[in-house]
């Protein structure tokens, strides 16, 4: 029905700094991941499976790549007249330079926003992967006369999880949220915020023309965590896999637990596929030489060495003689005869030559960076 549609916002830059040299080159929503994807995949197609047939992607920096990827949103079935995909601008209508959070680049695209007839807003960011359908959350939205409706997920987190801008909720008897910690120090289980929000649009815009005339930046700070006596904020519980990407070895983890068919059958299910930019790759071709176990190998590749363990993308060539362990090799690299790889990230284009052995641990993997000859 009109008066329940719904406009898909996604933040393509939102968490750039935590994965460091990975988003030197590309924005967060382009990053590579499980072989043939990117991360804005995700959320993209979660919306496009929950019945979202118009959104916008927030741009900030190093976004080329995002849109080589996406494109006029074909593959998503967004490539439509009226509404479908847009990529919006990362410059901010009240800032003299590129938007500084959440409520500055929103205000950015305040005339996008209003100029929508949907009636409600779903935000979502690039750092998680999961395989969702949001209709679920978006009705409870609705039951529950929620200002404002928040994805979390329980978790424990250790230590290494405690980052500056994790955000963590609490909740009354009647699931509205009553306390907002950002940055919790204690390690132990959380209801933490999966950056995924449900808004009515009419609201959305009531809080952006106010955050511009107050010069408020961050949705998190001055509406979740100080408003939260002031809207009435849900929290909508995820029970689903999903793996959150805020650092370099959280990012070498989540490709690895993909080799968990438990794990991979999740996130890929064929009732709700994810979409992805296709290319016409021929097969993977295996030599006689070559041992492959535990791996997930993309199309394109030629394989003459041993892999274990590994996410290998596409177009990827392995010599005779190589070995790949407990690593993730990147779209078109090349590995030389007799080159050894152990808990490596190597990026896009990367050459290796002959006999060079790369070790890295698993608490600590290393990363080649993107066109680089070792």
């Amino acid at each position: 029905m009109r008066e329940n549609t719904v406009l898909g916002i996604i933040f393509s830059n939102m968490h750039d700094e935590t994965l460091g040299e990975l988003t030197n080159v590309r924005t967060m929503g382009s990053v590579p991941f499980g072989g043939r994807y990117r991360f804005i995949d995700f959320p993209l197609s979660n919306m496009v499976n929950s019945g979202i047939s118009n959104v916008g992607v927030v741009t900030k920096s190093n976004y080329q790549s995002l849109i080589d990827h996406i494109g006029s949103g074909r593959e998503w079935d967004l490539a439509r007249k009226v509404g479908g995909l847009n990529i919006l601008p990362p410059f901010s209508n009240n800032h003299s330079g590129i938007y500084r959070g959440r409520l500055e680049a929103l205000s950015g695209i305040t005339d996008y926003i209003s100029n929508n007839r949907a009636k409600y807003v779903l935000m979502a960011d690039c750092d998680v992967i999961s395989n969702m359908d949001y209709r679920d959350m978006i009705k409870r939205h609705i039951s529950t006369g929620a200002d404002i409706t928040v994805l979390y997920q329980k978790e424990n987190l250790a230590k290494e999880d405690l980052l500056s801008d994790t955000t963590a909720f609490g909740f009354d008897a009647n699931g509205r949220i009553n306390d907002v910690m950002i940055g919790p120090s204690m390690p132990g289980q959380y209801n933490v915020y999966r950056n995924v929000t449900v808004i009515s649009r009419d609201l959305l815009s009531r809080i952006i023309a106010d955050g511009a005339q107050h010069n408020q930046i961050s949705f998190k700070r001055e509406i979740l965590q100080k408003s939260h006596d002031r809207y009435n904020i849900q929290g909508y519980e995820s029970t689903g896999v999903s793996l959150t990407i805020h650092s370099i070895k959280s990012y070498f983890d989540a490709n690895m637990k993909l080799l968990d068919p438990a794990v991979r059958n999740s996130i890929f299910n064929t009732q709700s596929p994810i979409y992805t930019k296709i290319k016409d790759e021929v097969p993977a071709k295996y030599g006689t030489s070559a041992k492959v176990s535990n791996s997930l190998v993309a199309d394109g590749c030629i394989i003459d060495g041993e892999v274990e363990n590994s996410v290998i993308f596409r177009g990827v060539q392995i010599a005779k003689g190589v070995t790949v362990k407990n690593s993730i090799v990147m779209q078109g690299a090349t590995l030389s005869d007799g080159a050894s790889l152990n808990y490596v990230i190597v990026d896009k284009d990367v050459l290796v030559r002959e006999h060079r052995t790369l070790m890295g641990f698993e608490t600590y993997p290393i990363y080649i960076a993107k066109g680089s000859v070792v």
